[in-house]
């Protein structure tokens, strides 16, 4: 009798997840995803506080140079830099885009005689104030008059708008972006506050658009200091005070104490103008802020959150507005705050 074959065991059919169960499970990976996301989406970034390009004194690294290099020379300018073509003038310098070594950079040139005391004192700040603030400077010439800087291709300042519209540039149009944008410039005042070179005063800045011009917007939306022909010194314990030009100021953007002071019944006369302190550049940051933070979503809730530093700023008083450094941590805290605020909003929508 032939046995039977006995029956093959059947492996264990896999048992199925119910939909709700998958459906939670996607949803808590999604939610996971999502906190991992909200530094990038929600936060500005932070400005790190020691500059990457650093290098010993008299020496720069730009680009993807591994070492840093000597300051060039006035052989190595005449020799090595390519001029390519003219990208800004002002009354002191006029800038051509020129090339060194494969790297774009921007090379000035003064005017004219007239304006060499400015050319040489922004030099002269240039060297000193080299640093995370200001634009790396690469060499110079005084035979020639000329000096090298690092090109930033976006720009002044005064092209903020302009390159915000940009669809590129849409997911930096941001509140937060523009607030850490304002607090760079406020870092930048505070330095020259608090400068290796003592207190500097920027006297370039008598308009909005005068004041945009001196400063640089760099590819990764920072700000730095470029234009250091007018940064004459304050020096308290001496008495020593400034006066930004020896023309008549008008208008509301300058500091009230760099007006004529003495009504239009008397002609202005430069020796009566009395002079000033470091509090003209406090009285002007909140235009400046509010240029930079625009008018886009959230850029309102913000001007709403620095009124008191902004009022304090516009103290008809000198002495009674808030020092730079003061300006800066109220606008870190506000940036805080909001960014609180908005992570919390989003972790209720998940």
């Amino acid at each position: 009798m032939e046995k039977q074959p006995q029956n093959k065991r059947r492996g264990l059919a896999p048992r199925e997840v119910p939909p709700a169960v998958g459906l939670l499970l996607i949803m808590a990976l999604m939610n996971t995803l999502l906190y991992l996301c909200l530094d990038h989406f929600f936060i500005a970034p932070r400005q790190s506080i020691v500059d990457p390009r650093h290098c010993p004194y008299g020496h720069f690294r730009i680009g993807q140079m591994k070492n840093c290099s000597p300051w060039l020379s006035c052989e190595e300018l005449r020799t090595e830099v390519r001029q390519l073509k003219r990208v800004g003038e002002g009354a002191v310098k006029r800038v051509f885009l020129s090339e060194w070594k494969e790297h774009k950079v921007a090379l000035s040139r003064l005017t004219s005689l007239e304006m060499k005391d400015d050319f040489l004192h922004g030099l002269q700040m240039l060297k000193s104030l080299q640093g995370a603030h200001v634009v790396t400077l690469l060499g110079y010439c005084e035979d020639d008059n000329t000096i090298l800087t690092e090109y930033h291709p976006l720009g002044s300042l005064s092209n903020l708008e302009e390159t915000l519209n940009l669809s590129k540039y849409q997911n930096v149009n941001t509140w937060q972006h523009r607030l850490q944008l304002a607090m760079d410039y406020v870092s930048i005042i505070n330095y020259l506050h608090h400068s290796p070179m003592g207190t500097r005063v920027m006297c370039d800045s008598n308009d909005l658009p005068k004041t945009l011009s001196q400063y640089l917007l760099t590819s990764n939306f920072s700000i730095l200091a470029n234009d250091l022909d007018a940064l004459p010194l304050v020096n308290h314990s001496s008495g020593t005070l400034v006066k930004c030009g020896h023309r008549e100021l008008h208008g509301d953007f300058v500091a009230p104490e760099q007006l004529w002071p003495y009504g239009e019944d008397m002609p202005f006369r430069d020796n009566l103008m009395p002079s000033y302190d470091e509090k003209i550049d406090i009285w002007k940051i909140p235009d400046i802020s509010s240029f930079l933070l625009g008018h886009i979503e959230g850029s309102d809730m913000v001007r709403f959150h620095l009124f008191d530093i902004h009022k304090a700023c516009k103290s008809q008083t000198p002495s009674e507005r808030p020092t730079a450094q003061d300006v800066l941590e109220t606008y870190q805290k506000v940036l805080d705050t909001l960014r609180d605020a908005v992570m919390s909003q989003a972790r209720e929508m998940l």
